[in-house]
């Protein structure tokens, strides 16, 4: 059965840094691309970042490149999304998935739950 677990959210001030991660199960790691995408309250689901299976291509959304950069472990089969200089907008329940390509979560099979991030003084 494949899993995604997301980790890593909580509260953090203006302009702190939070590391999600996003541990795989169940299926092969290695054969997908991984994106993470967020969902504030009252809002469309948005790409954030994604990345490619092997680790050498990554996309991101303008409204994060330069603060947030993802990577990937696939032999602990996890990607993690480092955001830096994180501003009140970032707000937003995070997700990560599977299966798709691109930022687009259409595309994208399996998600995890979400894990919350908050940026607020």
């Amino acid at each position: 059965q494949l899993q995604l677990v997301e980790s890593g959210g909580g509260l953090v001030q203006p302009g702190g840094s939070l590391r999600l991660s996003c541990a795989g199960s169940g299926f092969s790691w290695n054969f997908y691309a991984i994106g993470w995408f967020r969902q504030a309250p009252g809002k469309e689901r948005e790409g954030v970042s994604n990345i490619n299976r092997q680790g050498t291509i990554t996309n991101y959304a303008d409204s994060v490149k330069g603060r947030f950069a993802i990577s990937r472990d696939n032999a602990k089969k996890t990607v993690y999304l480092q955001m830096n200089s994180l501003k009140p907008e970032d707000t937003a329940v995070y997700y990560c998935a599977a299966g798709g390509s691109g930022l687009g979560s259409q595309t994208y099979n399996y998600w995890g739950q979400g894990t919350q991030v908050t940026v607020s003084s």
